[in-house]
């Protein structure tokens, strides 16, 4: 089955909010065995989306809109909808029900513009928004009444057009409920994925030792996202329902793929670093620490972005050379003789926030993540990052690419990826120190 995305706003086209929306939706409309063939975006204008959904019609079997049903007087998509299919809005009962509810629930008022939300195009079918005012609509008849599941056509339109507000959370929530099983008894192709992370090599190594897989491996596809130093290359079969074992192909395919890649390999599917290092950490039975300096306490954010009360303990943003020295204990003629970006004051700040927290491990970053701050022996870019434990403390560096918040967040992973590798090696004989490129 292939779908269309239509995305409204004029604020995604000034570039204001970022069309999560249809990212979203194409890795969600993948995992149903779907075919995404096109996503567009238009402003909030009213002939602009006429031609584009016109011109989508002709070549997809299903369009997807999102954005443009609120009640202020630049949503007009139930409008323009209307005018492409030659239609009419009319005020719907159940719509205009459902708005009046909503709002007495929250104590608020059916205003001007509530009324709006409830003309939809004639002979749509209105879909229930659970999070919000705004009702969705298809042109269309609904999965509950298709005998067979299979894929049917708006009378001699031959498209199926579902419309959602943009506000991601309502958008997401209508989707589940009327629009994912319709999709999935529809598609005649069942779609497996599987993603394999690394971490501190580049696409083109990833690239290199992946050379000739696909051709290898004639149902499979590769793709490729670079982020904050990882690479992850998600492993994809397609392939008709009912026809083969997918699920084992792929699964099949990724070792593979692992295997090429080997030790640069840290993760996979949903595992992200952070997930990684508390799970490491819990293993041990170790409480962690953070002492930050570039990174702004970005690691202890990543650390709490999931439930973390049971292995971490707390952390400093150490920014100023006072701080660490108080805080954290560094010496100041550790400072005056390496500098706070240096190996040995990244070892003294996380031995110091592993006395101050009383904990097991600590962590450490300090660094030049610019614009400013660079040196002719001292980049911009240039981090070091240490681990203290029980085993000794080790240090690393690096010079990293990219703007500010892209070195910050480049250091924050290579620190938990240090304790990652740390705490799932074998444990050295005696404690040491040493740094490594």
């Amino acid at each position: 089955m292939t779908v269309a995305l239509l995305s409204i706003g004029d604020e995604l086209l000034r570039g204001e909010i970022p069309n999560t929306n249809a990212q979203w939706l194409g890795e969600e409309l993948t995992t149903l065995g779907c075919e995404i063939l096109t996503v567009e975006t238009v402003g909030d204008d009213v002939d602009r989306i006429v031609r584009a959904i016109q011109r989508l019609r002709d070549e997809h079997e299903v369009i997807i809109v999102t954005g443009g049903l609120g009640p202020t007087t630049d949503d007009r998509t139930a409008e323009a909808v209307a005018k492409a299919f030659d239609r009419d809005l009319v005020r719907f009962d159940e719509a205009h029900e459902a708005i009046a509810r909503y709002l007495k629930e929250r104590d608020r008022d059916l205003l001007p513009g509530h009324e709006k939300q409830a003309l939809l195009p004639t002979r749509a079918e209105m879909l229930s928004n659970p999070c919000g005012s705004a009702p969705g609509f298809v042109l269309g008849r609904p999965a509950s009444e298709r005998p067979d599941g299979s894929p049917v056509s708006i009378e001699s339109l031959g498209v199926e057009v579902y419309v959602l507000p943009g506000v991601p959370r309502e958008m997401k929530a209508m989707f589940d409920r009327h629009i994912r099983g319709a999709l999935a008894c529809a598609s005649s192709h069942d779609h497996y994925d599987a993603v394999v992370h690394t971490f501190g090599v580049g696409e083109s190594w990833v690239a290199n030792q992946l050379e000739g897989f696909e051709e290898e491996h004639p149902n499979v596809t590769l793709g490729f996202r670079a982020r904050d130093g990882q690479v992850s290359i998600r492993v994809s079969v397609r392939a008709k329902a009912g026809e083969g074992d997918g699920r084992h192909m792929v699964q099949s395919a990724a070792s593979t793929v692992r295997s090429r890649l080997g030790r640069a390999v840290f993760g996979e599917g949903d595992q992200t670093m952070q997930l990684l290092a508390g799970k490491v950490c819990r293993a041990r039975g170790w409480r962690l620490a953070v002492a930050e300096s570039c990174t702004g306490g970005l690691i202890a954010e990543q650390l709490t972005s999931q439930p973390a009360s049971d292995f971490f303990v707390g952390g400093a943003v150490a920014y100023a050379n006072t701080t660490k020295t108080k805080l954290l204990g560094v010496s100041e003629d550790t400072l005056r003789g390496h500098g706070a970006v240096s190996a040995e004051v990244a070892a003294e700040m996380a031995e110091g926030a592993r006395r101050a927290f009383e904990c097991e491990v600590a962590i450490s970053v300090t660094g030049i993540a610019g614009p400013s701050g660079a040196t002719s022996d001292k980049p911009l870019g240039l981090v070091h990052w240490a681990i203290a434990s029980p085993d000794g403390t080790i240090c690393e560096h690096r010079v990293f690419n990219g703007d500010r918040n892209q070195i910050q967040r480049q250091a924050a992973t290579a620190a938990l990826d240090l304790l990652r590798r740390t705490l799932t090696g074998p444990r050295p004989s005696r404690p040491a120190r040493h740094s490594r490129p």
